[in-house]
């Protein structure tokens, strides 16, 4: 989950709010791919979470990271909480049990994500290593129970730990039991977001049926092959989900903003408090009737942590968030801002994939989206399985990629890695059937084979 924005700006209108984000246009020079993703530490030996505090706690590793790389401490309430570059790198920061997010700087290209990811890989396990930790590369935590998950002292997280069981029956264990893998996008106009957001949503369960790998929960199969994708249709209606409107006439800037105004707020943040206002309305805050805190005003910081709290298939911010997948091994990481990058940054596969989708029904869409989950490359749309779109889908990429032609010191273009989804694709098993199968065979029906062979 994102770190949050200070910038105290006034708010004075809804235009306001639509023209923050216009402003995240950019030319196709500078459109950058950025990558995100999460894993989940825990102790080598015992095979127990690892808590924030004590020797060998994440805490610990922070502090360490902060030594090694000269990076700005983020703090909260005088509790380390992350990292952050501030000659405009990445950051490393928290989520609610513990799992260790990078969030990557902007990148020229899918061969600086790899070298990013490989570096800090290598930073963390030369920190984390000698204290006993090692970091597991599945989408959920296979073995330990949410009461047993760890709770890292983020006082925004206390909010949304109270809030979630209001809404759904699922947030607790999104929040401290997941892990993904995330690619953020650039977008050249209003109509070019349009037109990336619709092909993306619509794709969005072909990319969690190929990067499914959370088959285990509490030391057993849970019956998914990608039970975080599944977690999210339980967390809360209000902001998740496939936005049907997005494929209705009038789609813009100000539409979303008007789905991000009708979503409940967590919480306001003034200097170093949190309020809870979880459940009142950002509209109510842009008029300074907000019951919590009486005339208080939205800022530009306002807007944007609110942003930070939707958790649709496809995020809009100054940039579109790619949000389907589980995460993975280091291949997976770069697999899925390779699959987006070819899709959506050239303009003939952007047109090749919009005809993929195009014919595709709202409920089809909202059907496929539920069945992906139990079903992976095994659902169905429009009379195809997942497994054949999603072949088309990665050699529409590959074309794209072939085209931008953007190659790595060896002289190979980023179609290199789309490797692991041609082998998912060509296989039709996913990654989570793998270790189903290991599972059953080498792991002795004992989960914690997952220790050995998922991990970084």
């Amino acid at each position: 989950m994102a770190r949050d924005v200070t910038d105290t700006t006034p708010v004075e209108s809804c235009r306001d709010l639509v023209e923050w984000m216009a402003e995240g246009c950019k030319p196709p020079s500078a459109w950058r791919v950025g990558t995100e993703h999460e894993k989940i530490p825990f102790r080598v030996g015992s095979l127990a979470p690892v808590p924030y505090e004590g020797p060998g706690g994440i805490e610990a590793i922070l502090r360490g990271m902060q030594g090694q790389l000269g990076w700005s401490p983020i703090e909260d309430g005088g509790r380390i909480i992350g990292l952050a570059d501030v000659t405009g790198g990445g950051a490393i920061s928290l989520e609610p049990g513990g799992q260790f997010e990078l969030s990557g700087a902007p990148l020229a290209d899918v061969h600086g994500t790899r070298a990013e990811t490989l570096a800090h890989l290598a930073q963390v396990r030369e920190l984390a290593a000698p204290m006993g930790v090692d970091f597991l590369s599945l989408g959920m935590s296979p073995l330990w129970a949410r009461e047993a998950t760890p709770v890292m002292p983020k006082r925004r997280y206390d909010i949304m730990r109270g809030y979630m069981p209001k809404v759904g029956t699922r947030g607790l264990d999104m929040m401290f039991r997941t892990a993904t893998v995330q690619a953020n996008l650039d977008f050249a106009s209003e109509a070019d977001m349009v037109r990336k957001l619709r092909v993306s949503v619509a794709l969005q369960p072909v990319a969690t049926a190929l990067f499914a790998n959370s088959p285990f929960a509490d030391g057993r199969p849970n019956g998914m092959l990608s039970m975080r994708s599944e977690i999210w249709r339980h967390v809360d209606a209000a902001r998740t989900g496939m936005m049907p409107w997005a494929f209705e006439d009038g789609m813009g800037f100000e539409r979303y903003v008007d789905f991000a105004l009708d979503a409940p707020m967590y919480f306001v943040k003034r200097g170093e408090t949190y309020h809870d206002v979880s459940g009142a309305s950002f509209r109510d805050l842009l008029a300074g009737r907000l019951a919590a805190l009486p005339g208080e005003r939205a800022t530009t910081a306002d807007w944007a942590n609110h942003l930070s709290t939707l958790f649709p298939e496809v995020r809009l911010k100054r940039y579109l968030e790619m949000r389907g997948a589980d995460c993975g091994d280091l291949d997976m990481i770069c697999a899925l801002p390779a699959l987006f990058v070819g899709l959506l940054y050239d303009s003939a596969a952007l047109d090749e994939a919009a005809a993929l989708v195009e014919g595709w029904t709202a409920a089809g869409r909202a059907a496929l989206r539920d069945d992906v989950p139990r079903l992976a490359l095994d659902a169905r749309i429009s009379g195809r399985s997942v497994r054949e779109v999603a072949r088309d889908a990665i050699a529409i990429a590959a074309r794209g990629l072939a085209r931008r032609a953007r190659t790595d010191a060896a002289g190979r273009d980023e179609r290199v890695h789309l490797a692991p989804l041609d082998e998912i694709a060509a296989a039709g098993e996913t990654r989570a059937q793998r270790w189903l199968k290991r599972y059953d065979g080498a792991w002795g029906r004992d989960v914690r084979g997952a220790f050995v062979d998922c991990v970084y």
